[in-house]
């Protein structure tokens, strides 16, 4: 990490004129707060996904289209799944035709939204199987308690029993 610093210490300290340094993390909460003091990161931009009217600005820039019959369908789609600007905008530049790269966008969020229905089955069954081997755990735990408790139990008669004898003889 002090590495890193030092290079972006480095860089405006060697540059006369102002410069802008982009630096891009899906995982903001896990870098060092040194690395994001004023200073170092004086501006910070949170890229969201997609939105519908995010779509219709990329449909007008890539295609030139400012309404469609297809747009309704594409808007739903967009809020039922999680797609960035970038992934949007790589499906609109594979056509020229609207109507074919319309069509386009329109598969491939269906294929995100059955790709995220998968995933999410496939979490309730982790999570069912984490239940589970939780629950296993408890009676594990359970049976070996009550395991000791009943040798507990075992000692003690024969600590009794033997005290029993002792006094009888």
């Amino acid at each position: 990490m002090s590495g890193l610093l030092n290079f972006v210490d480095g860089l405006w300290s060697s540059c006369g004129d102002e410069r802008i340094i982009v630096f891009t993390t899906n995982y903001k909460d896990k870098l060092d707060p040194a690395l994001l003091r004023p200073g170092r990161m004086d501006m910070h931009i949170h890229m969201s996904y997609c939105t519908p009217c995010g779509f219709k600005i990329l449909a007008s820039n890539y295609l030139n289209v400012k309404n469609h019959s297809l747009f309704s369908q594409i808007e739903e789609l967009i809020m039922e799944v999680e797609v960035t600007p970038a992934e949007v905008a790589e499906e609109l530049m594979k056509n020229e035709d609207v109507d074919t790269a319309l069509t386009g966008i329109i598969g491939f969020l269906e294929r995100k939204k059955g790709m995220k229905r998968k995933q999410s089955g496939v979490e309730e069954q982790k999570v069912g199987d984490e239940n589970q081997e939780e629950n296993d755990k408890k009676n594990e735990s359970q049976e070996m308690e009550e395991k000791c408790e009943k040798r507990k139990v075992k000692r003690n008669k024969r600590k009794m029993a033997r005290r029993a004898k002792g006094r009888k003889q």
